[in-house]
């Protein structure tokens, strides 16, 4: 049985975490340092003035929490996509003249805050349309669109998400691939230009 779908004080919940998230020095530091172009843990370390231990610390939080990411080159970079997301989040529904495609988004958003927490996939959910959305949700926050990585990219970009999770990251590659959220060729991987949206049931 699938745990019931969160709130709207979720949704806040999500928000209200990402302060929480800066409150440590720390973090402030090397995430200031990722901005302004540090693209590895030991630039990082040099920029932001921290210990290589404090340094790997403060980056796992940021890339659990999906602020920070490794780009396609493997460097790291702030994931403007992340605040995006969370400020549309916070942002109040606009009417529209396709009511039922905000339903839609409203609800995907609730799937994937059910599935996904603290940037990690706590597990896929058992419903197909469902399982869709949260793939889709981890590969457009996880892969620039049209770039290629190797094998070897994508299983590092993913392992984070398998974090004390029920999936490995070998499973959710394969997932990934089979409902065309990535796509393979020659141990060669891409993100195709439009994510395959399907309907929440």
């Amino acid at each position: 049985m699938e745990t019931p779908e969160p709130s709207a004080q979720s949704t806040l919940s999500a928000l209200s975490a990402l302060p929480g998230l800066f409150a440590e020095e720390s973090r402030v530091r090397a995430f200031a340092a990722v901005a302004l172009g540090a693209g590895s843990p030991a630039r990082v370390s040099e920029t932001a003035g921290l210990s290589s231990r404090d340094t790997a610390a403060a980056l796992r939080r940021l890339r659990g929490q999906g602020v920070v990411a490794y780009g396609g080159g493997g460097e790291l970079v702030v994931a403007h996509d992340r605040f995006r997301d969370l400020a549309r989040a916070g942002r109040p529904a606009v009417a529209t003249g396709n009511p039922g495609a905000g339903d839609d988004d409203r609800a995907a958003g609730m799937i994937v805050r059910t599935f996904v927490r603290d940037g990690r996939l706590v597990r896929l959910p058992a419903r197909w349309t469902r399982k869709k959305v949260v793939l889709r949700h981890i590969a457009e926050q996880t892969f620039e669109p049209g770039v290629e990585y190797p094998e070897r990219t994508v299983d590092e970009k993913l392992r984070p998400w398998c974090e004390d999770g029920d999936v490995d990251h070998v499973t959710l590659r394969r997932h990934l691939v089979d409902l065309d959220h990535l796509r393979r060729s020659g141990g060669i991987y891409w993100r195709p230009a439009q994510s395959v949206r399907a309907g929440i049931a």
